[in-house]
Protein backbone atom coordinates (compact mmCIF):
# COMPACT_ATOMS: atom_id res chain seq x y z
CA UNK A 1 0.00 0.00 0.00
CA UNK A 2 1.47 3.38 -0.90
CA UNK A 3 1.78 5.88 2.01
CA UNK A 4 0.07 9.20 1.35
CA UNK A 5 2.27 12.30 1.10
CA UNK A 6 1.46 14.36 3.81
CA UNK A 7 1.56 18.37 4.00
CA UNK A 8 2.23 20.25 6.74
CA UNK A 9 1.75 23.83 7.73
CA UNK A 10 4.19 25.40 10.01
CA UNK A 11 3.42 27.86 12.80
CA UNK A 12 6.69 29.58 13.99
CA UNK A 13 5.63 31.46 16.79
CA UNK A 14 7.35 33.91 19.34
CA UNK A 15 5.66 35.71 21.64
CA UNK A 16 2.09 34.11 21.42
CA UNK A 17 1.85 35.27 17.90
CA UNK A 18 2.91 33.48 14.27
CA UNK A 19 6.07 34.79 12.95
CA UNK A 20 7.52 34.40 8.91
CA UNK A 21 10.75 36.00 7.99
CA UNK A 22 13.55 35.54 5.13
CA UNK A 23 16.44 33.39 6.46
CA UNK A 24 14.46 33.54 9.76
CA UNK A 25 15.54 37.46 9.43
CA UNK A 26 13.31 40.48 9.92
CA UNK A 27 10.16 38.75 11.03
CA UNK A 28 6.59 39.88 10.67
CA UNK A 29 3.45 38.95 12.20
CA UNK A 30 1.61 36.35 10.77
CA UNK A 31 -1.48 35.84 13.08
CA UNK A 32 -2.92 33.86 15.88
CA UNK A 33 -1.79 30.50 16.11
CA UNK A 34 -4.98 29.47 17.51
CA UNK A 35 -6.85 30.79 14.42
CA UNK A 36 -4.68 29.59 11.57
CA UNK A 37 -4.33 25.79 13.08
CA UNK A 38 -7.63 25.70 13.37
CA UNK A 39 -7.75 27.07 9.54
CA UNK A 40 -5.20 24.28 8.39
CA UNK A 41 -6.71 21.54 9.83
CA UNK A 42 -10.30 22.88 8.06
CA UNK A 43 -8.50 22.96 4.97
CA UNK A 44 -6.74 19.19 5.31
CA UNK A 45 -3.33 19.45 6.92
CA UNK A 46 -2.07 15.84 7.79
CA UNK A 47 -0.27 17.36 10.42
CA UNK A 48 0.93 20.88 12.24
CA UNK A 49 4.22 22.11 13.57
CA UNK A 50 4.07 24.21 15.93
CA UNK A 51 7.84 25.86 16.39
CA UNK A 52 8.58 28.69 19.30
CA UNK A 53 11.89 29.90 17.39
CA UNK A 54 12.76 32.20 20.23
CA UNK A 55 12.77 29.59 22.88
CA UNK A 56 16.14 28.65 22.16
CA UNK A 57 17.45 31.74 22.10
CA UNK A 58 16.08 33.97 25.01
CA UNK A 59 16.40 30.22 27.20
CA UNK A 60 13.35 29.83 28.04
CA UNK A 61 10.67 27.07 27.65
CA UNK A 62 7.93 26.72 24.75
CA UNK A 63 4.96 28.69 25.43
CA UNK A 64 2.80 25.88 26.49
CA UNK A 65 -0.58 27.64 26.58
CA UNK A 66 -0.67 28.27 23.16
CA UNK A 67 0.02 24.64 22.67
CA UNK A 68 -2.29 23.71 24.67
CA UNK A 69 -5.15 26.19 23.08
CA UNK A 70 -4.06 24.95 19.85
CA UNK A 71 -4.07 21.11 20.37
CA UNK A 72 -7.59 22.14 21.80
CA UNK A 73 -8.60 23.28 18.37
CA UNK A 74 -7.47 20.50 16.19
CA UNK A 75 -7.60 16.68 16.02
CA UNK A 76 -4.74 16.04 13.65
CA UNK A 77 -1.33 15.26 14.78
CA UNK A 78 0.97 18.45 16.33
CA UNK A 79 4.63 18.34 16.33
CA UNK A 80 5.76 20.85 18.80
CA UNK A 81 9.26 22.28 19.05
CA UNK A 82 11.41 25.10 20.65
CA UNK A 83 13.52 24.96 23.93
CA UNK A 84 13.07 21.32 24.53
CA UNK A 85 15.96 19.51 26.55
CA UNK A 86 15.35 16.68 28.03
CA UNK A 87 12.80 13.96 28.61
CA UNK A 88 10.73 15.65 31.25
CA UNK A 89 10.31 19.07 28.63
CA UNK A 90 8.80 16.34 26.36
CA UNK A 91 6.43 14.81 29.29
CA UNK A 92 4.94 17.87 29.52
CA UNK A 93 4.31 19.19 25.90
CA UNK A 94 2.44 15.54 25.57
CA UNK A 95 0.41 16.37 28.94
CA UNK A 96 -0.89 19.71 27.06
CA UNK A 97 -1.46 18.16 23.46
CA UNK A 98 1.17 17.43 21.11
CA UNK A 99 1.50 14.17 19.71
CA UNK A 100 5.34 14.19 18.71
CA UNK A 101 8.57 16.76 20.06
CA UNK A 102 11.00 18.35 17.60
CA UNK A 103 14.32 18.95 19.22
CA UNK A 104 17.19 20.92 17.74
CA UNK A 105 19.57 22.56 19.93
CA UNK A 106 18.92 20.45 22.60
CA UNK A 107 20.01 17.67 20.69
CA UNK A 108 22.95 19.24 19.96
CA UNK A 109 23.98 20.10 23.06
CA UNK A 110 23.66 16.80 24.65
CA UNK A 111 22.90 13.81 22.10
CA UNK A 112 21.98 11.22 25.23
CA UNK A 113 18.81 13.41 25.21
CA UNK A 114 17.70 11.48 21.76
CA UNK A 115 18.33 8.37 23.06
CA UNK A 116 16.22 9.06 26.68
CA UNK A 117 13.26 10.50 25.15
CA UNK A 118 12.84 7.63 22.94
CA UNK A 119 13.40 5.42 25.35
CA UNK A 120 10.61 6.53 27.43
CA UNK A 121 8.23 7.98 24.75
CA UNK A 122 9.19 5.73 21.57
CA UNK A 123 10.83 6.45 18.52
CA UNK A 124 7.72 8.32 17.23
CA UNK A 125 7.88 11.16 19.14
CA UNK A 126 11.49 12.45 18.55
CA UNK A 127 11.43 14.35 15.38
CA UNK A 128 14.83 15.80 15.00
CA UNK A 129 14.53 19.22 13.83
CA UNK A 130 17.56 20.67 11.50
CA UNK A 131 18.57 24.28 10.43
CA UNK A 132 20.90 23.54 7.44
CA UNK A 133 23.16 25.95 5.76
CA UNK A 134 25.50 25.20 2.72
CA UNK A 135 29.19 24.98 3.62
CA UNK A 136 32.30 24.36 2.17
CA UNK A 137 33.59 23.53 5.73
CA UNK A 138 31.92 20.45 5.58
CA UNK A 139 32.36 17.07 3.48
CA UNK A 140 28.52 16.83 2.61
CA UNK A 141 28.64 20.87 1.54
CA UNK A 142 26.12 21.05 4.52
CA UNK A 143 26.92 22.32 7.97
CA UNK A 144 24.20 22.41 10.83
CA UNK A 145 23.47 25.42 13.06
CA UNK A 146 21.46 26.50 16.10
CA UNK A 147 19.79 29.25 17.63
CA UNK A 148 17.59 29.66 14.67
CA UNK A 149 19.94 29.58 12.05
CA UNK A 150 22.56 32.11 14.04
CA UNK A 151 25.17 30.11 14.99
CA UNK A 152 26.80 27.28 12.80
CA UNK A 153 28.18 24.38 14.68
CA UNK A 154 31.12 21.91 14.01
CA UNK A 155 28.13 19.12 12.67
CA UNK A 156 28.14 18.07 8.77
CA UNK A 157 24.64 17.93 8.41
CA UNK A 158 24.49 14.01 6.90
CA UNK A 159 26.79 12.79 9.94
CA UNK A 160 24.03 14.39 12.31
CA UNK A 161 21.01 12.92 10.93
CA UNK A 162 22.97 9.03 10.67
CA UNK A 163 23.72 9.98 14.12
CA UNK A 164 20.46 11.27 15.53
CA UNK A 165 18.78 8.24 13.86
CA UNK A 166 20.64 5.72 15.68
CA UNK A 167 20.24 7.39 18.52
CA UNK A 168 16.34 6.96 18.51
CA UNK A 169 15.14 9.82 16.14
CA UNK A 170 11.93 8.78 14.31
CA UNK A 171 11.41 11.59 11.86
CA UNK A 172 13.84 14.18 10.52
CA UNK A 173 12.69 17.63 9.54
CA UNK A 174 14.95 19.48 7.56
CA UNK A 175 14.83 22.85 7.04
CA UNK A 176 17.32 24.48 4.80
CA UNK A 177 18.12 28.15 6.16
CA UNK A 178 19.13 29.23 2.48
CA UNK A 179 15.91 28.64 0.95
CA UNK A 180 13.79 29.24 4.20
CA UNK A 181 11.49 32.38 3.09
CA UNK A 182 12.63 33.08 0.21
CA UNK A 183 9.67 31.27 -1.96
CA UNK A 184 12.30 29.46 -4.64
CA UNK A 185 11.63 26.17 -3.87
CA UNK A 186 12.91 23.88 -1.78
CA UNK A 187 16.81 22.96 -1.54
CA UNK A 188 15.98 19.37 -3.79
CA UNK A 189 20.11 18.63 -3.08
CA UNK A 190 19.84 18.62 0.41
CA UNK A 191 16.49 16.76 0.79
CA UNK A 192 17.82 13.91 -1.77
CA UNK A 193 21.34 13.37 0.80
CA UNK A 194 19.51 12.94 3.83
CA UNK A 195 17.20 10.36 2.26
CA UNK A 196 19.98 8.19 0.83
CA UNK A 197 20.96 8.19 5.02
CA UNK A 198 17.73 8.01 6.22
CA UNK A 199 15.87 4.91 7.03
CA UNK A 200 13.13 7.21 8.76
CA UNK A 201 10.48 9.25 7.11
CA UNK A 202 12.08 13.17 6.11
CA UNK A 203 10.08 15.88 5.79
CA UNK A 204 11.50 18.75 3.47
CA UNK A 205 11.22 22.60 4.82
CA UNK A 206 12.15 25.54 3.64
CA UNK A 207 11.52 27.78 -0.12
CA UNK A 208 8.01 26.60 -1.41
CA UNK A 209 7.06 29.49 -3.00
CA UNK A 210 4.77 27.93 -6.05
CA UNK A 211 2.77 24.83 -6.26
CA UNK A 212 5.04 23.19 -8.40
CA UNK A 213 7.40 23.07 -5.87
CA UNK A 214 6.52 20.72 -3.76
CA UNK A 215 6.19 17.91 -6.26
CA UNK A 216 9.54 17.86 -7.33
CA UNK A 217 10.67 17.30 -3.23
CA UNK A 218 8.97 14.66 -2.84
CA UNK A 219 10.43 13.22 -6.03
CA UNK A 220 14.10 13.61 -4.19
CA UNK A 221 13.23 11.86 -1.29
CA UNK A 222 10.62 13.59 1.33
CA UNK A 223 7.56 11.79 2.68
CA UNK A 224 6.50 15.04 3.77
CA UNK A 225 6.59 19.09 2.93
CA UNK A 226 6.15 22.09 4.94
CA UNK A 227 5.67 24.82 4.32
CA UNK A 228 4.30 28.44 6.38
CA UNK A 229 4.21 31.78 4.39
CA UNK A 230 2.30 30.74 1.21
CA UNK A 231 -0.13 29.29 3.28
CA UNK A 232 -0.18 32.26 6.14
CA UNK A 233 -0.72 34.91 3.61
CA UNK A 234 -3.06 32.77 1.82
CA UNK A 235 -1.04 32.41 -1.65
CA UNK A 236 -2.95 28.85 -2.28
CA UNK A 237 -4.45 26.61 0.44
CA UNK A 238 -3.28 23.32 1.67
CA UNK A 239 -6.37 21.21 -0.88
CA UNK A 240 -4.36 23.20 -3.80
CA UNK A 241 -1.03 21.59 -3.44
CA UNK A 242 -2.51 17.80 -2.78
CA UNK A 243 -3.98 18.35 -5.74
CA UNK A 244 -0.86 19.65 -7.60
CA UNK A 245 1.01 16.58 -5.89
CA UNK A 246 -1.91 14.08 -7.15
CA UNK A 247 -1.98 15.85 -10.50
CA UNK A 248 2.17 14.79 -10.62
CA UNK A 249 1.47 11.27 -9.71
CA UNK A 250 2.21 11.53 -5.58
CA UNK A 251 -0.49 9.97 -3.60
CA UNK A 252 -2.20 12.39 -1.23
CA UNK A 253 -4.94 12.23 1.61
CA UNK A 254 -8.09 13.99 0.79
CA UNK A 255 -10.65 14.20 3.95
CA UNK A 256 -10.64 9.82 4.77
CA UNK A 257 -9.35 8.84 1.62
CA UNK A 258 -5.88 8.60 0.01
CA UNK A 259 -6.12 9.44 -3.60
CA UNK A 260 -3.74 8.30 -6.29
CA UNK A 261 -1.87 10.41 -8.55
CA UNK A 262 -3.05 10.39 -11.61
CA UNK A 263 0.57 11.67 -13.84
Amino acid sequence: MTIATRVIPCLDVAAGRVVKGVNFLNLRDAGDPVELAARYAQQGADELTFLDVTATVDDRSTTYDVVSRTAEQVFIPLTVGGGVRSAEDVARLLGVGADKVGINSGAIARPDVIGEIADRFGAQVVVLSLDVKRSDRMPSGFVVTTHGGKRETDLDALVWCREAVERGAGELLVNSMDADGTLAGFDLELTRLVREIAQVPVIASGGAGKLEHFAPAVEAGADAVLAASVFHDGTFTIGQVKQALAEAGHTVRLTDTAVEGTA
